[in-house]
């Protein structure tokens, strides 16, 4: 049974308003679920939104933060666990560990980055983990695009669709969540 989710999710308060609605959304259908969120650890951006959302409707936060970041002050001090790690390494594989799920919304490189570990790891059949994508504005639009032009160009099968959902809202996240079986795929090699 899953219990926890973790969040990749942009860091920015420079943001349209709509995407912060979003990520508000998401939170209070997390904690509703009664998943825990385990996420960046930060107070700003659409990590914030996520956090405080999550605990305005009675649900439990886990932030995990690089030292270097937490020195800055952008730590979520009311996280029911802060964790401070050495670093950003470290701070992805205790994430990774905690979570029984990866949801992203919408972010920067730090996100993008986060979602093609995660979807690597899974293509290696090194976790089953359901990784789902939360199309907000479209914004995953040009990132399915390169993915279709990586199967076309044969750097990854077309199979390699099943590793990954996208949800055009919140809410389909745990549509997809309550259904989830792991894919059976081939190889990654061709």
């Amino acid at each position: 049974m899953l219990k926890t989710i973790c969040v990749y999710c942009s860091s920015s308060d420079a943001l349209t308003d709509s995407f912060f609605q979003a990520a508000t959304e998401f939170g209070a259908l997390l904690a509703q679920r009664n998943y825990t969120l385990v996420y960046g650890g930060g107070r700003i951006g659409l990590m914030g939104a996520v956090a405080r959302s999550v605990h305005q409707h009675g649900g439990k936060v886990i932030g995990v933060i690089p030292k270097s970041l937490q020195d800055k002050e952008v730590g979520y001090a009311a996280a029911d666990e802060l964790i401070i790690t050495k670093d950003l390494r470290d701070r992805k594989a205790i994430m990774e560990a905690r979570a029984d799920a990866f949801v992203a919304l919408p972010g920067g490189f730090g996100t993008i980055e986060e979602i093609f570990e995660i979807l690597t790891l899974k293509q290696l059949q090194l976790h089953t983990k359901p990784i789902i994508l939360v199309n907000t504005n479209r914004f995953y639009d040009h990132l399915i695009k390169l993915c279709e032009h990586i199967y076309a160009e044969r750097f990854a099968k077309p199979d390699s669709r099943l590793l990954y959902h996208i949800a055009s809202e919140p809410a389909e996240v745990f549509s997809y969540l309550d259904i989830y079986q792991p894919p059976k795929l081939e190889s990654k090699w061709f």
